[in-house]
Formats: structure tokens, C-alpha cells, sequence
């Protein structure tokens, strides 16, 4: 199989843009992952199961996310806008846990980046029965 020099020229282009920069072109994805958006962003305030820090868990969130939604796809659009731009009215959580924790301000997160969080979230739902008032008293509440 013959290459012309043409084509390894550009190859070799390519290659060493990615060695020196260390990103992919422009045109390249590479796939986000959830938890690491998890981890650097939201593990701050939210833990993954009770007791919580000074946020609602994670568990708990994946429950009621699908409680509300049966369909995965809605159910990660509707949390990723949540996350984006929370408010009263799109809070899925029960008024005990506006009272206790505070509404969580925005995250400044791209629209791929919001996604990814999403569905991990929404991916780490267990079947628990994570009912109204779970952990109370615990945890201090949003920083406002």
C-alpha cells in the first residue's frame, strides 16, 4: 500500500499539532465525561449519596429525575436547562429542600459539558427509595 508524500505530509501536520498543543483540531470531538464535570464543578456542594453536604445528593436527585421523566433523553435536557439556569418553577425537588438548602445558582458550564453532567447524573439512579426529607439537618446551604 503506497501513501503519496502528500498525504503524509498533512498526516504529519496533523500529528504534531496534536503533540504540541495537546488538543485535536477544531474539527475533532472528544467526548466529555460527566463525572469529571462532577467532580471539578458540583462535588463541592452536592455528595453522591446522604448524608449531604450543602446540597441535596446526587442519589436522591436521580431518584426524583426519574420519578418525573420517563424518558431518559427529557429527563437529561430538562436537569442540563436546570443546571444552566435554575429556578423555583423547574425545581423537581420537594419545597423542604428549597427551605434547607437554597436555590443552587447557575453553573457556567458549556452546552456539552451540561450534558455530560446530566446524563451521569441521571445514570447514577439505584432504584432506592429516596423520599421528601431524607438526611434532615444535615448540611449547610447554598452560599448566597
Amino acid at each position: 500500500m503506497k501513501h503519496s508524500n502528500k498525504t503524509f505530509g498533512v498526516v504529519l501536520a496533523i500529528g504534531m499539532g496534536v503533540l504540541s498543543t495537546g488538543t485535536l483540531p477544531a474539527n475533532a470531538s472528544a467526548a466529555v465525561d460527566g463525572k469529571i464535570v462532577f467532580d471539578k464543578n458540583c462535588s463541592v456542594c452536592h455528595s453522591i449519596a446522604p448524608p449531604p453536604k450543602s446540597a441535596p445528593p446526587i442519589l436522591p436527585i436521580s431518584a426524583r429525575y426519574h420519578q418525573r421523566f420517563s424518558s431518559r433523553a427529557k429527563g437529561i435536557k430538562y436537569m442540563a436547562d436546570f443546571i444552566k439556569s435554575p429556578s423555583k418553577e423547574k425545581v423537581l425537588a420537594d419545597q423542604q429542600a428549597i427551605t434547607r438548602f437554597g436555590l443552587m445558582p447557575p453553573v457556567p458550564l458549556n452546552a456539552e459539558e451540561l450534558n455530560a453532567v446530566a446524563a451521569w447524573v441521571w445514570d447514577q439512579n439505584t432504584g432506592g427509595n429516596w423520599g421528601p426529607g431524607r438526611g434532615a439537618r444535615q448540611g449547610n446551604g447554598y452560599q448566597r
